[in-house]
This record gives C-alpha cells, structure tokens and sequence, in this order.
C-alpha cells in the first residue's frame, strides 16, 4: 500500500512511499481510509518522529476486514477513528474502542475532522459537568477543538466567551455559538467563569487560572505557545474549590469506554445539522505541503482535511 512517511530530508518532512499492509491485532478493524484530517500537534512533533514511519491521528473510511474478536463495526461500515498512529495510509489498523459508525449523510471530509478535535471536546465537556446556565470561556477557540467546543458548549445552555489571536482568526464564531470573542485574557480581569477550556499554555494558562470562578475548573489540554506557565498559585488555592485538570484524550476515552459512543454522537449531530466540523481546507495527500503550511501558519479557521486518492 501507499502512505505518507516520514522522510527528514523532505521539505514537508513527508513523501509518499510503498509501505507494508498493517496487520490488524484481535481487537483491531482493517479500514480502507478514504480521508484523513492533519492536526498541528503531529505536525510540529514530525522532526521527531522515526524516519519511514506512518504518522496520523484522525481517519475516516470504510471497514474492510471486522475485528477477529467480533467487537467494534462489520464490514462496509462507514467509520471515523481517532488512533496513535498510522492514519497517513490506504490502510490503518484501528482499535474497535477508539472508533465509532458514521451515519450516511455524513460525508468523508467532515467525519475525518471529528475524531481528535471533537472527542477532545466531548471529554473536556463530560468533565466540566453540566455548563447550563454557565460561563465558559474557551481559549484557542479557532482552533478545530475550540469551534467544536464552542458549538457544544452553546447547545448545552452555556454563555460561550472565544479567546482568538485576533479579530480574523475569531470570523465565523459568533455563527457557531460564541456570545463574546475577546483577544487579551488578561486584559479585563473582572469576569469570572466556572470552565475554562485551555489549550495555549503559557501565560494564557496563567491568565486562565486567574479567572476562574469559586468552584469552578480550568481543563487544559495543549500548550500551543509551547511556553512554560509561571503564576502566582496564592490567589487560585486561596479561591474556594478551584481545580485544574489535565485532559489528553487516548486515556480519557479509555477511562470511560466512550469513544465509539462519542463518535456516534458526534457523527449524528452532524446528520441533523447540529454540528459544523469546520472543514475550511481540503485537498489531496498526493500535495499535502499547502495543507501542512497553511495549518502550521494559523491560516486554517478549523481543519484541514486531506483525501486519499
């Protein structure tokens, strides 16, 4: 087969090369990917990456061969899975409780965008607990997490603060949901909010951990700045119940067993139109340099999709 390796010399540290078939474990499904989604977090990390190897977290495709230990999907099904490593294929041996069924309407294009991003979100939400009522305010919220996020989190009954880079970056997210895009969370430090998502590190953790609300809780799941947070810890230990919580989402999924249940849910919301993937770049794995810039860049509002043809 066909895949993407990892290739140091390259200039998108990648080319596509013959690679041998995976050869699925007991509880694994063999899918025929159709589409697969690039995040930045496995893009900054390629350079580290053993050359030749098949990087990628999201897939989308379509199962070949089901399971040998007959759980997860049958054959033909329509899947979308989130998965360690191995994406960048024609085919991916994927574990049946990290994937889930996708309905038919939904197309390959928006399924590839809701393995990582949208069950990052799910989980991020499952652990802030009921937000009805609540303020929220979501950092990196034009990001493909963050626009998932923002839509989740205003379907649940919550009042939805963005954090963008700058008024482009926040375009099209008072549509999904946000009631307020800020640029400078240390700018007003009078609100206060009972979940903050955060996926910047640095000193947007740092501000984060100052606006927190009595009880509230700050979920931090990425360090996009790749900065280190320094803050003053008196005034969040001093603030009655406050709590910061680590979330990454492979061990979140597993925890609980959800992730063909957060997958299925995501996919049908998609169905009914309740929920936009955010799908703003699309084009082949064949060329997957402008792809790879443009996210790296910040020049994608969401994600960037890549077919496998």
């Amino acid at each position: 087969m066909l895949g993407l390796v990892v290739d140091h010399s390259a200039p998108d540290g990648l080319r596509l090369s013959e690679v041998p078939d995976p050869v699925p474990a007991a509880d694994e499904v063999l899918v025929e990917v159709r589409t697969f989604s690039l995040n930045r977090g496995e893009l900054r990390g390629l350079r580290a990456r053993p050359e030749g190897e098949v990087h990628g977290w999201d897939v989308a495709g379509v199962v070949r061969e089901p399971a040998a230990d007959g759980s997860g999907p049958r054959q033909g099904a329509k899947v979308a899975a989130l998965i360690g490593g191995g994406a960048w294929a024609q085919l991916a041996a994927v574990p049946t409780r990290w994937m889930g069924e996708m309905p038919d309407a939904v197309s390959f294009e928006a399924a590839a965008a809701l393995p990582v991003a949208g069950v990052t979100a799910v989980r991020i939400l499952n652990v802030a607990g009921s937000v009805l009522g609540k303020r929220v305010l979501i950092t990196g919220a034009s990001g493909g997490v963050g626009r998932i996020a923002v839509q989740l989190a205003k379907r649940s009954g919550a009042h939805v603060t963005g954090v963008v880079g700058s008024p482009e970056r926040g375009e099209g997210l008072r549509e999904l949901g946000a009631d307020e895009l800020i640029t400078d969370l240390e700018a007003d430090e009078s609100e206060r909010y009972e979940a903050i998502i955060e996926s910047v590190g640095g000193p947007s953790l740092a501000a984060a951990l100052g606006r927190v609300a009595p009880w509230g809780i700050v979920i931090s799941f990425g360090n996009s700045s790749g900065e280190e947070t320094r803050f003053n810890v008196s005034p969040f230990y001093n603030l009655p119940g406050a709590s910061l919580r680590g979330l990454r989402v492979w061990p979140e999924i597993d925890r609980h067993g959800s992730g063909p249940a957060d997958l299925r849910l995501l996919g049908e919301l998609v169905a009914a139109g309740k929920l936009d993937p955010q799908v703003s770049l699309t084009g082949s794995w064949r060329e997957p340099g402008p792809a790879i810039e443009a996210l790296l860049e910040r020049r994608v509002r969401g994600k960037a999709v890549l077919r496998v043809d």
